[in-house]
């Protein structure tokens, strides 16, 4: 789960063909966002390659609430991260749900000042960044501010801590863990743009980066002989020593919290934060922009909803416009685009899970497609009606909270609800 140090001198990011080469058959969980190791890949096995004609079985539902915080699968459950919104009063609220069920073990929730507008039916506000567990207990940031500490098999609260954010601008990245530090990018003031705290007490252990805080979720990479955590901030993209916060390297930008969603993601000696480039230094921790040559958002921002796929030489991601496009990784040259994945509109999104041989697509229209994308071309193999989109947004309805993906299942939510279904090759007894 958590980032090892390489001996090599160029970054230690595992290339995607290698990845499913070496997939162990039993990573059957999905504690954090993006995968056991947050690189989005599902590396269990027994997977089916193509859906029945009468769509997915749904093992099981249940009620969820506002936010676009995604579902983590670990020790036999299923946790959520949602909010009541009931005007005038909010609470954000955490589930557990037995994974195979759905039946709920326990629910923690608590109330919070959200403003008018978010509680809305045409927003539907609520947290955001996706738990994590480990050890045992469930780390949860809410959009209030709120990080909570819960005891995974009980919900009993262990510690909690109350940083000063901006009511929904404050971080919706989603908590890492390294070592005994659980990361946080959450806006806090002052000068907390990022926080690391002691994972078992919720002891503050360094602070970092007086910059305005985004949407998108750290990481922790190997380059230049040292392991280096990636933020993409609204003002930066920086390198932070992850046990000090220490900073390494900074390349000053400008970026809309609307903008900034995507996770940085790592191949080789490069570095993808959704549509700019990095080369990573092989001698010391520092980076150089590959491409693009103008560097306005525009140019730079491949979508303000999905996190692109780093597959060696190529790059795989959803367009602002709804295409699924592929490029080549060190120059950024288009190879091919396709408008067959998802609708041209505003906000679309294509989340890219790689499984096997091929991918998962889950769309803003809540379709799961199985694809192959190579640099030829984009091949469906099969496509299924998974979730009702819900969200309202610029006159049309859609679904944003990215799948998660374990014990041979997807798990997946909008702002209804919550349900489970089964990906298994066989009959879903085989679980």
């Amino acid at each position: 789960m958590y980032p090892r140090s390489s001996s090599v001198a160029f970054a230690a990011c595992v290339a995607f063909p290698l990845l499913l080469i070496h997939a162990p058959a039993w990573a059957d969980d999905w504690p954090q966002w993006r995968g056991p190791q947050r690189d989005g890949v599902w590396r269990e096995r027994g997977i089916m390659a193509s859906f029945p004609p009468q769509g997915l079985k749904i093992l099981w539902r249940a009620e969820a609430g506002g936010g676009w915080s995604s579902p983590v699968v670990a020790e036999g459950c299923a946790f959520l991260a949602d909010a009541e919104l009931v005007h005038p009063k909010a609470r954000e609220r955490v589930r557990c749900f037995e994974a195979t069920s759905g039946r709920m073990l326990w629910k923690y929730a608590y109330e919070v000042d959200y403003p008018d507008w978010a509680i809305s039916e045409d927003q539907n506000g609520g947290p955001t960044s996706t738990p994590v567990v480990a050890g045992g207990k469930v780390y949860v940031q809410g959009a209030s501010g709120a990080v909570v500490c819960l005891a995974a098999a009980t919900g009993d609260v262990l510690w909690r801590k109350e940083y000063a954010v901006e009511m929904f601008q404050g971080g919706r990245g989603s908590p890492l863990i390294d070592g005994d530090l659980l990361i946080l990018h959450l806006g806090g003031k002052p000068g907390a743009s990022v926080v690391a705290l002691d994972w078992n007490t919720g002891r503050e252990v360094w602070k970092a980066l007086v910059e305005g805080v985004s949407n998108s979720s750290p990481v922790i990479v190997t380059a230049g002989g040292r392991r280096q955590l990636i933020v993409w901030t609204n003002d930066s993209v920086s390198a932070l020593e992850p046990a000090t916060g220490a900073l390494l390297w900074r390349e000053p930008m400008k970026t809309s919290n609307n903008d900034s969603i995507a996770t940085p993601v790592c191949a080789g000696d490069l570095l993808l934060v959704s549509g700019l480039m990095f080369q990573l230094a092989a001698e010391k921790p520092a980076a150089s922009i590959l491409w693009p040559e103008n560097r306005g958002p525009a140019k730079r921002v491949l979508s303000a909803t999905s996190t692109p796929l780093l597959a060696g030489d190529f790059v795989y991601s959803a367009t602002r416009t709804g295409e699924l496009v592929c490029l080549e990784a060190r120059t950024g040259k288009e190879r091919w685009r396709t408008d067959k994945v998802t609708a041209r509109k505003s906000g679309p999104s294509i989340q890219i899970t790689p499984n096997g041989d091929a991918v998962f697509l889950y769309t803003d229209e809540g379709m799961l497609i199985r694809a192959r994308l190579t640099p030829a071309r984009y091949e469906e193999l099969s496509r299924t009606r998974l979730i009702e989109p819900v969200y309202p947004f610029d006159g049309h309805k859609l679904a944003w909270a990215p799948p998660t993906y374990a014990r041979r299942c997807v798990f997946v939510r909008n702002e209804r609800e919550i349900l489970c279904a089964s990906l298994a090759a066989g009959t879903p007894e085989s679980l």
